[in-house]
């Protein structure tokens, strides 16, 4: 036996020293508890930077976690955890220090563990000539030689510099206009405008805005991009299984239509089918809605013990005749209001099991659109449904808890239950399989209906996060799960994830996966930025009783969604890794869009609710069910359509109205035309106002924007002086459609249009 001291300092981001001493060891022995600990106190960033980050938290901490395959391991790391609270990391630190300095025949225990060696459950996870494996080495190398540099990086303190020093916020009457347009799809009143520059207006503002009809219709527009429960293949009754609802789902074909002459009553009814279907369609974003509206605690996404149902769902559900002395109006098939269901009677007269004698609702995860828009099979066993009740609603993806297996003909022949029994399955299937069994009494297509053979013996005991379900329990298992989801640490950011998305426009990033990347301390720097700014807003969501709207307002009270997109920021490439995910440049949504043109021309252009809508980068929710941001010829060519046609039907439109009613030209006429100082300047003041009314730009009238687009409509009248002779009458540039026809003798309408146009395409109006 030997023992020898070893010591060795590392850099952590706070820039204090961290300097580790270690007491006597025994070799191939991990140090007992009365050995005296490294001592790790923050300076060195070689651990957080490269260890950990490179190595533990993308390797070991899947599995030597405390609910990990190798939780007895005795070598248990703790996730990264939120705030400025380091001791996660001085724990991780001493795990690694201790593991490193033991050996096994002179070689570290560390390095033989990472390779597969010493019977490792997790086998390689590292080959020798990794990256990863050589920054392993490296540690080992500075513990047992304390006076070489081998186990240092470059110690330029580049994480003191402040996140986001060098980059402009948007002003706060441009924030305002962000705001508005995005949450209530309008521009901002002349009261906002004139209160947003108080330094505490803006949360009252925001306040006024989430009460706004048009803030639930984007919030429901958003979370259907997320749950995609519209995406329903079939009639949406179906949704209504036969078993359980034979009588009342297809009442429509049953309702009275005498009133309608008998002509029209086929048409009438298949109309009714038509708005039922959608009314049924929306439940799932209405109880969204509700829950945000009536500020209860958004964790009742899963918990709540009741659906939304209209005057026209209920009939379906046939729960009507008790329901409806709660509606305003019985007629109204979209008004919606909260009910429960009694326990379900299939068509053989069995009730459905229940200790209360109603369905036991758990928010979404009861709910049988949900369900049905997850669906199951024999071979998937509700891992779907499990897969996505991770993603949903604790932000985590399961696909990528570990790697797939590389031959899995071979696991399958080795073990007789690959899915509890080999490692490389078993690390997702305990996490995966327990959650899919608490759905065991829902069939494929989501409604009530256990599997008749039983629920499958080769797969992990029905539970959640190693905790088994109670038998007693199986009649509420929604409801079991549901309970201990929203006490699950990752709830809060999760649902602040799905805020951030609807603002954003994207989800939040990923921690960088090429270790190799030269870039990659910069990416990991940003990532870890923005998960501060989850954490703090989930903070904030959580100590408000998980009222949404504080989400809404923390993210957008954020540096991230206040940088100014156009700013300039330093060249060096590590500085735009950083900041690569900060500010908000994403293209509008074909219905963002159409609602910015409606509230800055008075309508809508029409043509992106339609035929337009997938094409320009919208979902179905069934086949398409991502939203396309990166512009495609097609949408180019859309973009242009839209620009040509909103101009054609605003210009001359705009001039037929008084000034004083004018939204586009209030203080010029058509007759105005360029050639003296003082017709210039007044044609320069109108172009500053298109400018501010379709861009969001304050800007003088010698800006080069300006004097760009006045160019270009002094250009247009020129060419048409030039050719000597022009119709002085508008007829058929744009379509030769009546409405559209105007006199325009000194050709100022046309010149009007190709503005327009110009601004239609630019960057700031087709762009957030």
């Amino acid at each position: 036996m030997t023992t020898r001291p070893h010591g060795i300092s590392f850099l952590a981001g706070s820039g204090l020293v961290l300097l580790i001493v270690f007491s006597g060891q025994v070799a191939g022995q991990l140090p007992t508890e009365t050995t005296t600990p490294p001592s790790c106190t923050l300076q060195d960033r070689f651990f957080e930077n490269e260890v950990w980050a490179k190595v533990g938290e993308r390797t070991c901490l899947r599995c030597h976690n405390d609910k990990g395959d190798a939780a007895e391991s005795g070598f248990l790391l703790t996730a990264r955890a939120p705030g400025h609270d380091l001791t996660w990391l001085r724990q991780n630190c001493r795990q690694f220090t201790l593991m490193a300095q033991a050996t096994e025949g002179e070689q570290s225990r560390l390095l033989l563990k990472v390779t597969g060696g010493l019977d490792h459950g997790g086998g390689q996870v590292l080959k020798p000539d990794s990256t990863g494996y050589r920054i392993l080495e490296r540690l080992v190398r500075g513990l047992s030689s304390p006076a070489t540099d081998t186990a240092r990086v470059n110690t330029d303190d580049d994480t003191a510099r402040p996140f986001f020093e060098g980059v402009a916020k948007i002003s706060r009457q441009r924030l305002l206009r962000r705001v508005t347009l995005s949450l209530a799809g309008r521009l901002p009143t002349p009261a906002e405008q004139a209160a947003v520059d108080r330094s505490d207006a803006l949360d009252g503002i925001l306040d006024n805005i989430m009460k706004e009809e048009a803030f639930f219709l984007r919030l429901k527009e958003g979370f259907n991009d997320i749950f995609l429960t519209v995406g329903i293949e079939d009639n949406a009754e179906t949704l209504l299984s036969y078993d359980h609802f034979e009588k009342t789902r297809l009442w429509y074909e049953r309702h009275d239509l005498s009133h309608v002459p008998e002509a029209e009553r086929q048409r009438a009814r298949w109309k009714l089918a038509d708005v039922y279907r959608d009314a049924l369609l929306r439940e799932p974003l209405e109880l969204i809605a509700h829950i945000v509206r009536s500020e209860r605690p958004f964790t009742e996404l899963a918990t709540a013990d009741y659906i939304m149902v209209s005057p026209y769902t209920a009939r379906g559900y046939g729960i009507f005749e008790e329901m409806k002395a709660q509606f305003k109006n019985t007629d109204d098939p979209f008004e919606y209001v909260p009910a429960r269901l009694h326990a379900l009677k299939n068509r053989e007269g069995k009730v459905q099991e229940s200790a209360t004698g109603l369905y036991p609702h758990a928010g979404f995860l009861s709910m049988f659109h949900y369900l049905r828009r997850y669906p199951s099979t024999e071979t998937n066993r509700n891992r779907l449904r499990a897969r996505m009740f991770y993603q949903h609603f604790l932000g985590v993806d399961v696909m990528q808890l570990a790697p797939r297996s590389t031959d899995a003909a071979a696991v399958a022949a080795k073990y007789k239950i690959p899915t509890m029994e080999a490692a490389d399955c078993v690390v997702c299937h305990r996490t995966i399989d327990p959650v899919a069994g608490v759905f065991q009494d829902f069939n494929f297509e989501g409604a009530v209906g256990p599997r008749k053979a039983g629920w499958h013996t080769d797969m992990f005991e029905a539970g959640f996060e190693g905790e088994t379900m109670p038998a007693a329990e199986r009649w509420r298992a929604p409801q079991w799960l549901a309970e201990r989801a929203v006490r699950d640490p990752r709830f809060p950011p999760a649902m602040v994830e799905h805020v951030y998305y609807i603002l954003f426009g994207r989800k939040v990033l990923q921690p960088p996966d090429d270790i190799d990347d030269p870039l990659f301390g910069p990416r990991r720097r940003g990532f870890l930025a923005q998960r501060t700014l989850i954490e703090d807003a989930a903070r904030h969501f959580t100590e408000s009783n998980f009222n949404l709207k504080v989400a809404f307002k923390a993210l957008i009270g954020s540096d991230f969604y206040q940088a100014d997109g156009l700013a300039t920021v330093a060249a060096q490439p590590d500085r735009q890794a950083e900041l690569d995910d900060v500010g908000i440049v994403r293209l509008l949504t074909p219905e963002q869009l159409e609602r910015k043109i409606e509230a800055l021309f008075g309508s809508r252009w029409g043509r992106l609710n339609d035929a337009f809508k997938v094409l320009y980068g919208g979902i179905d929710s069934i086949t398409v069910t991502e939203r396309n941001s990166d512009p495609s010829g097609a949408m180019g060519a859309i973009q242009r359509l839209l620009a040509n046609d909103v101009s054609c039907q605003h210009v001359a439109r705009d001039f037929r109205l008084e000034p004083a009613k004018r939204v586009l030209f209030p203080d010029i006429e058509p007759s105005l035309v360029p050639g003296d100082p003082a017709a210039d300047q007044k044609l320069r003041l109108a172009i500053v106002h298109l400018h501010h009314r379709l861009l969001g730009h304050e800007r003088a009238p010698d800006h080069p924007e300006i004097d760009r687009t006045f160019k270009l409509f002094t250009g247009i009248i020129a060419d048409a002086r030039a050719q000597g002779r022009y119709e002085p009458r508008e007829t058929y540039f744009c379509g030769g459609r009546e409405e559209f026809r105007a006199e325009d003798p000194h050709y100022t309408l046309r010149a009007w249009r190709g503005v327009l146009t110009y601004l239609l395409r630019q960057h700031e109006f087709l762009y957030e």
